[in-house]
């Protein structure tokens, strides 16, 4: 079997490119393995707090978007545009639910804490769920109990994964990722990309860091 890609993704929970950008690699992983079947594809997700100052309760929603753009007009325009990209990966946002904008300190923490814990797929099940509370279900994922709820729902112990949570704010670091941007694509540790971009896009860096692959253990 040939060695895996790895593919280390920098992300917050509260951008709503990120999640769309999960899809488009999802997509892309599929389209390289119908060409090869055998390759192993290994996704890495490197938490990255967007926002660290903000108080451990969070703050609303919409009062900081509104003072973020400046006015409804330009908070409803960014909205259609993140509509409209999600809409290509059949996802719709409904941000009117949103209440919390969440301090995400103690989400990525979470995340990080499951690591040892349980399989890749029960991790991923932790993320795909983290990220619907705050886009779809509206719920705060910078509160304690809705985190721990979270995960016991994905099959993780409350007591365990409760000592991953320190619950004051203090801002999430040691993610191994070095890009503070979101979403972040490093392809085997070489290839950098950075943005939601469509799949194909996403395919190119995977069969580039291949080839990559291929020239380096090629006999000089």
């Amino acid at each position: 079997m040939s060695q895996a890609v790895r593919i280390d993704v920098a992300f917050d929970f509260i951008c709503p490119w990120c999640l769309i950008a999960k899809r488009q690699l999802k997509r892309a992983t599929l389209q390289l393995q119908q060409f090869l079947p055998e390759q192993v594809v290994s996704v890495n997700w490197q938490g990255v707090q967007l926002l660290p100052q903000l108080p451990a309760g969070g703050v609303p929603f919409h009062e900081f978007y509104l003072k973020r753009l400046g006015s409804e007009s330009a908070v409803r325009l960014r909205q259609a545009q993140v509509q409209e990209a999600a809409a290509t990966v059949d996802l719709s946002f409904d941000f009117s639910r949103i209440t919390h904008m969440p301090n995400t300190a103690d989400a990525h923490r979470l995340l990080r804490y499951s690591i040892d814990l349980g399989t890749p797929e029960q991790r991923d099940r932790l993320l795909e769920r983290l990220f619907a509370a705050h886009f779809f279900s509206g719920e705060n994922i910078g509160d304690a109990n809705t985190l721990l709820a979270i995960a016991v729902s994905c099959g993780y112990p409350r007591e365990i994964m409760a000592r991953a949570l320190y619950r004051d704010g203090r801002p999430f670091t040691g993610s191994a990722c070095p890009s503070d941007s979101v979403p972040h694509f490093i392809f085997d540790g070489q290839l950098a990309l950075s943005g939601a971009h469509p799949a194909k896009v996403l395919l190119g860096g995977m069969r580039e860091a291949l080839k990559l692959r291929e020239r380096e253990t090629q006999p000089s």
